[in-house]
């Protein structure tokens, strides 16, 4: 088997974010971390809609990414501590739209590895050095410069180890240009080491810490280091120099404490708390990211709290001596891994789960109602502030950018009757989960949409002067008519436009300089600019049948076969090339499109002609056209749809695309260095023009039936297009009722209450009040009491209460895809949490087709040390409309339920490390059968004909057979290598793909010579050494195939991404991927793919340093038989193929499987 990953969609999760002018220009853009890639994002200042100018795999995990200047610099560099062992210095090149290496510094061996610098990265604010930095022992130092050609130089390392030290984050502190001072969060673990008591663990203390760079001598000293007393979690570096009083935040557990070298005391303020929180009381709260804004007059800080709070912090200083801080609620955002403050006045926050946000700042926070904090405010020990959280005032939404991250589950199916299968994924974590329904195409948003007085045949577009930046007028032709739309701030009907009003248009168009054309079938009419009109008139009785026209030329064709040619500027016509088609051509259109690079400042197109040909049975072909000899090569299909083909040339991004219309509407466009041919999300339209105004730049206008539809398309380069419907928890698992289409969901939240509970804790809270205040304040009581109870927070806005370990919350959900409408739920009791789900029908039954749907749930789970007090499978009968579940009984077991099987008119079920075969009974499930030889955890069950295989949380997979006359299930086959699995999917009869948690998939098989005929030893006879291979089964699946992916799999599935395309092995990741295992054909194509990739590795190695074939042999040694998706232009000389041949080659497997 030979197989080919590709990658449908890219990682949405956000690791890390850095903001800076990197392309140079005075443009505030964004460069962010998607575990193994880099993407360049570009706010745009006047709309806020993020744009993605740029997206590149560095198969490798980047550890850690900041950006830095060099003093006097007008841009940024990006530098990457990555699993590479090496240090890497990027620099964005606009022409070529690409980041280049400028410095790659080896330091050390490759991989995620405690003694191995790559894990914190820290920058002198005046980017004259970088500290990059392991976990333990290890930080180098590496002073940046320019030479005297103004090129980034960068020095040998300088060492500034210390052993058995562990740190916890680093930053470059600002003491202007003074030697370069940089401080590290570290402890000493040398002394709780060598204690044999284990008493020396609690003294150990955290201790800051910070390096001097002497650029003197060359060497890094440890200048200061002083004991903590909360343990602190990171470090905010305070602008110095000129610009503030230097020094770091220390943000710790409940505090914030201000440090710094010198006579400066420390000044420490307690984190504020919600008013009546509903959280674990003994928890402590922590600041999870911050951003530093800062002008030449002032700075400030945005810090996060778990819960999403941002409070604005500000110093106040004497003589550069910082006297108190002060703190003040901001506003409540979802929990971020970054945020940045661009100096738009935009707040970019890349969420840890589900879709990043940009903001508007639209207030400072300083003239509000709300209380500000001090440091200098008196306050028992242990005591701290208190605030009430509300909704968005000093942040306004500008742009949402869809994450999938996590998905959790994922399942492919057609159940809203549109042919091409939807992908149903259940994503996000705790009251901010969703379920999304991802459907292959382009994002449509509706600008307007108004009834027209019949149904119309044709609209076009015209601008007055051919320098107007908007089009003047929409022309909508109908059979007998034409309507005239003069384009404003609205759009109106007129009729002193010149055109002709009372026929039917053929195309209209600009003219020249100034003047506009109208092609009818009596004749041409010629509007100069001042309204002089022009007319010809078909000679005799002959009419107008068809047209094409630009700025200076007009050719129609008459009835009877004859052409006509109008030139501004006369020329005659002459045949330079012909294609023979397959089938009657319906429309055409040549466009150019290409490679952007810019020349003297302004960007321009070097792009090739392409003949765009539109056929009647609903294929797109398109062949490249030369600009001088007209020769047509390397022509491209793909079939669209089943009416004819037209097409209409818009401009998106400023370049030329092709709108294609047949059943569904498709763009051809080129975004970011290739080409793309998506479906729009969108019913189907009838005929379009490209449309432009000063409220919508770059639009579509369209008609439908009697519609005229004005539209625009946002999210280029987009390959699904989402709809979002909210969740309660954390959504686990699902199961799809094939007659209804309707969904069965298991969500499970730790750490959380259920809705009952948190009714209890309320009532409780207001009770306690009520006791403290006494009888002097009960009527103050009595208003707190009311503000308490009738609180209503929202949950997916202000996140959702901790409870604390050991706590969960869980529901069942029955709910309709396509409307998402929730047709009912079950609420379990609190601390009770569901697992697994299945959807079974049972043999013992009188009517064998109704079916029951199983929910194994656990009660009182305890996560580390695993323990749990007993399980529970529920057993629900599901209406035939699957619009309700009803409850038959509760079975206890002794172990958490964690995966749930249909077999054979009965169950197979995992309880703990037991696999067991239930049947239905009348008080409770009948336990038939049991294998105890499962080592640690059941993931996973799937069952095949007699052969059932179960997957292990750390043993991998072993496969079983159940004999019915002894009822008995007997391990046959297992494998060779421990793999922590996290989902499987069976192939067919004999091979199984596999998934585990560090990111790899494999392939196993059981080989031909493998007997699932065995007895197991009756007799007790066979001794322990003959018992089988490496303490296992006593036959083996083979490995035919491992691959590093990089990323957790949580599903593996079989299907069909096209219709009528074949069969791939689709998988979802933790981070938001979505991607393809797709079969060879040919043992050709493989060796053809396997030659490309590897002068891909030797050409265009991996951008941060990582070997390409060990990133993807990261835990097992990839076979040969996987071949990675080439993302690169093609190389092509030593393949003995034409760049467009394999180019050609590509597109042909892609389309085949996917999209």
């Amino acid at each position: 088997m030979y197989l080919y990953n590709l990658t449908l969609q890219r990682a949405s999760g956000i690791t890390h974010a850095v903001h800076g002018n990197f392309s140079g220009a005075r443009t505030q853009e964004l460069v962010v971390s998607r575990g193994r890639s880099l993407e360049l994002l570009r706010p745009d200042p006047n709309t806020g809609k993020v744009h993605t100018i740029l997206t590149t795999d560095i198969f490798g995990v980047i550890r850690s990414l900041m950006a830095f200047r060099l003093t006097g610099g007008n841009k940024d560099y990006v530098v990457v501590g990555s699993d590479s062992g090496r240090i890497t210095i990027l620099e964005y090149n606009q022409p070529k739209n690409q980041f280049e290496r400028i410095h790659m510094e080896t330091f050390g061996k490759s991989g995620c590895r405690r003694i191995v610098p790559g894990q914190y990265l820290a920058i002198d604010p005046k980017g004259r050095a970088v500290m990059i930095g392991a976990v333990e022992k290890q930080k180098l130092v590496y002073i940046l410069n320019r030479d005297a050609a103004a090129r980034l130089t960068i020095s040998s390392p300088l060492e500034a180890h210390k052993s058995n030290t562990l740190v916890y984050h680093m930053v470059g502190v600002d003491v202007g240009f003074e030697n370069p001072l940089f401080a590290c969060l570290e402890i000493d673990y040398e002394e709780a080491d060598t204690d044999p008591t284990g008493e020396a663990v609690h003294r150990t203390q955290q201790t800051l810490t910070f390096y001097e760079l002497d650029l003197g001598l060359n060497h890094v000293v440890r200048k200061y280091h002083e004991p903590l007393e909360e343990h602190a979690n990171f470090l905010i570096s305070v602008p110095g120099g000129n610009d503030g009083p230097s020094g770091v935040l220390v943000c710790s557990e409940n505090y914030i404490t201000y440090k710094n070298l010198g006579d400066q005391p420390d000044i420490r303020c307690p984190i504020p708390r919600r008013r009546n929180d509903l959280d674990d009381p003994e928890r402590g709260m922590i600041f999870i990211c911050a951003a530093t804004h800062k002008t030449r007059s002032m700075f400030f800080f945005l810090a996060q709290t778990e819960q999403g709070d941002i409070f604005k912090i500000t110093l106040e200083t004497d003589e550069d001596v910082v006297t108190e801080i002060k703190l003040k609620y901001f506003d409540t955002v979802p929990p971020a891994t970054a945020m940045c403050v661009l100096k738009t006045g935009f707040l970019f926050v890349a969420s840890e789960f589900a879709n990043h946000y940009l903001y508007q700042i639209a207030h400072l926070g300083d003239d509000d109602d709300e209380p500000e904090f001090s440091s200098a405010m008196p306050l028992e020990e242990g005591d701290t502030f208190f605030y009430a959280p509300r909704p968005l005032q000093n942040l306004v939404l500008v742009d949402e950018l869809d994450s999938l991250s996590p998905i959790m589950a994922c399942q492919i199916a057609d159940l809203a009757n549109e042919d091409t299968p939807q992908l149903y994924t259940a994503c996000g974590r705790g009251p901010r989960s969703s379920l999304r329904v991802l459907r292959h195409g382009l994002e449509v948003s509706e600008m307007a949409v108004s009834e027209l007085p019949g149904n119309p045949t044709a609209v076009w577009t015209v601008r007055k002067r051919s320098e107007d930046r908007f089009d003047s007028y929409i022309m909508v032709s109908f059979v007998n008519a034409t309507l005239v739309l003069s384009i404003g701030e609205t759009v109106e009907e007129v009729t002193d436009s010149g055109f002709l009003g009372t026929t039917p248009t053929l195309a209209c168009s600009q003219l020249g300089d100034d003047a506009l054309v109208q092609v009818y079938p009596d004749g041409i009419r010629h509007i100069r600019a001042d309204r002089r009109v022009n007319e010809w008139k078909a000679p005799g009785k002959k009419t107008i049948v068809r047209c094409a026209l630009n700025q200076r030329q007009v050719v129609i064709a008459l009835t009877g076969g004859e052409i006509v040619y109008f030139e501004m500027d006369p020329d005659c016509l002459t045949l330079l090339g012909m294609q023979a088609l397959p089938a009657l051509p319906e429309s055409l259109c040549v466009i150019e499109m290409g490679v952007q690079e810019s020349v003297d400042g302004e960007p321009r197109t070097l792009g090739a002609l392409y003949l765009n040909i539109g056929l009647q049975n609903g294929v797109l072909l398109r062949t490249v056209l030369d600009g001088v000899t007209g020769d047509m090569s390397d022509t491209r299909t793909r079939y669209l749809g089943s009416r004819p083909v037209k097409l209409f040339r818009i401009i998106m991004q400023g370049n030329e695309s092709v709108l294609a219309m047949s059943s569904r509407s498709w763009l051809s466009y080129y975004y970011q260095n290739r080409f793309h041919l998506t479906p729009l999300s969108y019913e189907s339209l009838e005929y379009a023009a490209g449309f432009s105004s000063e409220q919508c730049p770059e639009g579509i206008v369209a008609i439908s039936t009697n519609t005229l539809r004005i539209l625009a398309l946002e999210k280029l380069g987009a390959v699904f297009n989402q709809v979002s419907h909210p969740l309660d928890y954390t959504p686990r698992k699902f199961v799809i009722h094939p007659e209804s289409g309707h969904l069965l969901l298991i969500e499970t939240d730790h750490n959380a209450y259920t809705e009952d509970t948190k009714r209890q804790r309320k009532m409780q809270m207001a009770e306690e009040l009520r006791e403290a205040a006494g009888e002097e304040g009960a009527e103050f009581a009595e208003r707190m009491d009311e503000a308490l109870l009738s609180e209503d927070l929202p949950d997916a806005v202000f996140g959702a209460a901790k409870a604390g370990p050991g706590m969960w919350a869980s529901l069942v959900r029955v709910i309709e895809p396509i409307q998402g409408k929730t047709l009912h739920t079950i609420h379990l009791e609190q601390n009770e949490a569901a697992f697994s789900i299945g959807l079974v029908k049972f043999a013992n039954q009188p009517d064998m087709e109704q079916q029951f749907v199983l929910v194994g749930t656990a009660r009182d789970y305890q996560l580390s040390p695993r323990s749990v007090e007993c399980g529970y499978i529920y057993c629900y009968r599901v209406a035939a409309d699957c619009t309700t579940l009803e409850l038959v009984h509760r079975t206890e077991v002794e172990d958490v339920p964690t995966a749930i099987c249909a077999y054979s008119g009965r169950v197979l079920i995992g309880v703990g490390r037991l696999l067991r075969i239930y049947d239905l009974g009348k008080k409770k499930l009948l336990r038939k059968c049991e294998n105890k030889h499962i080592p640690n955890l059941i993931v996973d069950i799937k069952a095949r004909g007699q052969r059932v295989h179960v997957t292990d949380v750390q043993e991998s997979l072993f496969v079983l057979r159940y004999r019915r006359h002894e009822n008995q299930l007997i391990i046959f086959s297992d494998d060779t290598n421990q793999r922590w699995v996290t989902t499987s999917c069976l192939l067919d009869y004999d091979t199984a793909a596999l998934a585990d948690k560090f990111g790899n998939v494999s392939v196993v098989r059981l080989g031909n010579d493998v007997n699932d005929d065995v007895d197991e030893d009756p007799t007790g006879n066979k001794a322990l050494w003959d018992r089988g291979l490496l303490n296992g089964a006593s036959q083996k699946a083979e490995v035919v195939a491992n691959f590093h992916v990089g990323e957790t799999i949580n599903t593996l599935e079989k299907a069909t991404l096209i219709p009528g395309g074949s069969e791939s092995l689709v998988y979802t990741t933790l981070s938001g991927t979505v991607g393809v295992l797709v079969p060879f054909t040919s043992r050709e194509d493989h060796e053809l793919f396997q030659n490309l990739e590897m002068h891909m590795r030797s050409e265009h190695p991996p951008l941060c340093g990582r070997d390409h074939l060990s990133f993807r042999s990261y835990f097992f040694p990839v076979k040969f038989n996987m071949v990675d998706a080439p993302k690169q232009r093609s190389i092509a000389e030593d393949l003995d193929k034409t760049p467009n041949e394999l180019s050609k080659r590509l597109e042909d497997i892609r389309t085949r499987y996917a999209f």
